[in-house]
């Protein structure tokens, strides 16, 4: 029945209709509601079944588990600082968690696709839905605290000044999520580090506790940046009852998203592997040396390494698209983000802008990659 009503209003957005200038904003709803009739505007550019809409679509899926554990971790941190989590059931955490992610949730998007719907009307493109997976990104990487205007402003400044103007979905350089948190932690540093921003202080509907402004709890990786002892056991950094952003916490939450993107084939699995071996390998040196006070394993384990490893640094479109390169893209991923960990007390989780960093770099390494394979090539025909 919705797509005969689709069909039967069709020719009020076409031209010569009375809402033709509705036309984009009509086909994106469309396209968001059922599969396009093409994949491609010209030549034959199809290698496979899939279209960008399924992409998205299975990238969100993968991130339900971490956001659902993110809100239940809201409430638990909350209620673990007020000494009521004997008061407490699973389900008030997670409500409790629900209903702070929510705005934030609902900002995101509506600011996200409001300038996405805008700028298609402008340009009399279609609508693309690149900003589905982003927009659930940027809440799940900031802190709690993050106000809702910094967060609209973060998302208008990254949809406009790193995706649209670059020529939209496809066409970024940089990963839109990382630049929106970039944008923040250096526009707004108060809010974005430190040991006031990460546990959520005031009640919603009745649920949770009020803490004192000044009530404070650090990250553990705060901890380490400052020669603290860490409080977490391993078993609580692996399921994720620790403070950090919403979604970054829980290994296990990132294990399944990761699970699902490797099986669907979304992912590659040559870029996480080798984001793991860089940060594994650069993570016992440092250790090796004394340099860092905790193993190597807590460092993959703790802050975005896990989630930016499995959400970010597979970003088809930001990383390397060459096979060796993605090996060189991941490698230098992770040995980028321990050493800024390591060597930066002022900045202990470095896994932002390591992937900012090789982002830039990705289209350099896929040159060189190319470039050297059609030295050999060359090479070889001439000794034949």
């Amino acid at each position: 029945m919705l797509k005969e009503y689709i069909d039967k209003i069709r020719p009020n957005f076409e031209e010569g209709g009375k809402l033709h200038y509705l036309k984009s904003v009509f086909e994106g709803f469309e396209t968001f509601l059922y599969v396009p009739n093409s994949t491609s505007k010209s030549g034959t550019n199809i290698h496979d079944a899939i279209d960008s809409k399924r992409i998205m679509s299975i990238v969100v899926i993968a991130l339900l588990p971490a956001l659902i554990f993110g809100m239940y971790n809201i409430g638990y941190q909350n209620y673990a600082a007020a000494n009521q989590l004997a008061n407490a059931n699973c389900l008030e955490l997670f409500l409790y968690g629900f209903l702070q992610m929510l705005p934030k949730l609902l900002v995101s998007y509506i600011v996200g696709l409001g300038i996405e719907f805008a700028w298609a009307q402008i340009k009399g493109e279609e609508i693309q839905e690149g900003y589905l997976v982003s927009g659930i990104i940027i809440p799940m990487i900031l802190p709690v605290s993050c106000p809702l205007w910094m967060l609209a402003l973060a998302v208008a400044f990254s949809v406009i000044f790193v995706k649209e103007i670059f020529g939209g979905t496809g066409m970024n350089l940089f990963n839109v999520a990382l630049a929106a948190r970039a944008f923040l932690f250096f526009s707004y540093p108060t809010k974005m580090s430190g040991d006031s921003v990460w546990i959520a202080k005031d009640t919603v509907f009745g649920l949770g506790n009020v803490l004192p402004d000044t009530f404070t709890q650090a990250t553990p990786l705060a901890l380490v940046a400052t020669q603290q002892h860490i409080d977490y056991s391993l078993t609580d950094m692996i399921i994720g009852l620790i403070p950090g952003s919403v979604g970054e916490t829980s290994v296990i939450a990132i294990g399944i998203g990761a699970v699902i993107l490797l099986f669907t084939g979304i992912a590659s699995w040559k870029t996480m592997l080798s984001v793991f071996v860089g940060g594994i390998l650069t993570a016992l040196l440092f250790q090796s040396t004394g340099s860092t006070p905790i193993p190597w394993y807590e460092h993959i384990v703790l802050g975005g390494f896990c989630f930016g490893t499995v959400f970010m640094a597979t970003d088809p479109v930001t990383s390397a698209r060459t096979e060796k390169g993605k090996y060189i893209y991941g490698f230098l991923i992770g040995v980028m983000a321990i050493v800024i960990r390591v060597l930066n007390p002022g900045y202990p989780e470095g896994m932002m802008l390591a992937i900012l960093l090789m982002n830039m770099f990705a289209p350099l390494i896929d040159y060189c990659v190319v470039q050297h394979n059609i030295s050999k090539r060359l090479k070889r025909s001439l000794n034949h």
